[in-house]
């Protein structure tokens, strides 16, 4: 296998610099035997030889040059600048062709395909949602653009900007592409292993809705949230939000593929999840901020009766 893939079970947290913070993450705990679904990362050497060799990195230095990255219109005026430079230029055949074996090699259907930056969910600092997902990707060419597509997003205006806060060098922040077999999750969202309100590190909370957890990573629907205390699974509060829509997969590939699906008022003022299955969740974050020794911030899924874990990285506002 090309020096271009590396499988979650090649890598683990230390492994940042090639593999970007979700994508060592992902690699942990699929070491650590926690329930991840299974994929590859494509490493952030691909990313590099991509510039290198397609000659764009003297053109992004060109188009950052002298940039006020508070002045807004400026910023979207360079990102669209760079991300058209990228979408225009071929991925390398080397790279495409080793996408293309690992995904079916894979053999899955539809991936996520999610960014993972080399300065990305770091203990001090985390980059978390500002570049893209594209969720329910289907075929190796699909695949192969939709690495692209991470790649491009690396020059979202919010991530130029929190860059340049926080005095990251644009070109030094490569970007690896974990590649996943998708959950077509029933029941999914968000967790935090600590209360991120009080920081009181006692309670745990879980936030919860139906259907694909990008519509809770995005804000898109409000979900159930429930404070459980570590020490007995005990659920301290459940706040039960109504949901009249869910994020589901449809035909089609990438974005496409998602579409909206009503929800009927019976089920959806309905206690998303069971008091065994809120205990079920909680033990999973449990084991995982255990074994990372901190608190962790954590997507999970429920399909077809078993729980993932999507990813976890270190909660970093305490």
């Amino acid at each position: 296998m090309s020096d271009m893939i590396l499988w979650f079970q090649q890598i683990g947290k230390d492994d940042i610099a090639v593999a970007g913070g979700k994508g060592a993450n992902l690699g942990e705990l699929t070491r650590a035997g926690i329930a991840v679904p299974p994929g590859f990362v494509v490493a952030a050497q691909a990313y590099d030889q991509f510039l290198d060799v397609r000659r764009l990195r003297s053109e992004v230095e060109r188009c950052l040059s002298g940039l006020d990255h508070n002045d807004h219109g400026a910023l979207a005026v360079v990102s669209n600048e760079i991300q058209a430079l990228i979408d225009g230029a071929l991925v390398l055949d080397d790279t495409a062709a080793a996408i293309r074996s690992a995904y079916d090699q894979l053999a899955c259907g539809p991936v996520a395909v999610r960014s993972s930056a080399t300065a990305e969910d770091l203990p001090t600092a985390s980059f978390a949602g500002q570049q893209r997902t594209l969720l329910n990707v289907v075929g190796a060419d699909q695949v192969v653009e939709a690495v692209k597509a991470c790649w491009a997003s690396l020059f979202e205006p919010q991530a130029i900007f929190y860059r340049a806060q926080g005095g990251f060098d644009h070109l030094q922040c490569a970007i690896a592409v974990p590649v996943q077999a998708m959950v077509q999750s029933e029941r999914s969202g968000v967790m935090f292993t600590v209360n991120p309100v009080t920081n009181d590190t006692g309670q745990l909370i879980i936030e919860a809705a139906y259907g694909l957890g990008e519509a809770v990573v995005s804000s898109l629907v409000t979900p159930d949230t429930y404070i459980i205390d570590k020490a007995s699974l005990a659920v301290l509060e459940a706040a039960v939000s109504e949901q009249d829509r869910e994020l589901v997969r449809g035909e089609g590939s990438g974005e496409d593929a998602n579409v909206w699906r009503a929800v009927e008022p019976a089920r959806g003022n309905a206690q998303k999840l069971s008091s065994e299955e809120i205990a079920e969740v909680a033990r999973l974050g449990l084991q995982v901020e255990a074994h990372y020794g901190s608190p962790q911030d954590i997507e999970w899924a429920i399909a077809g009766g078993r729980t993932y874990i999507l990813q976890a990285r270190p909660v970093t506002t305490l």
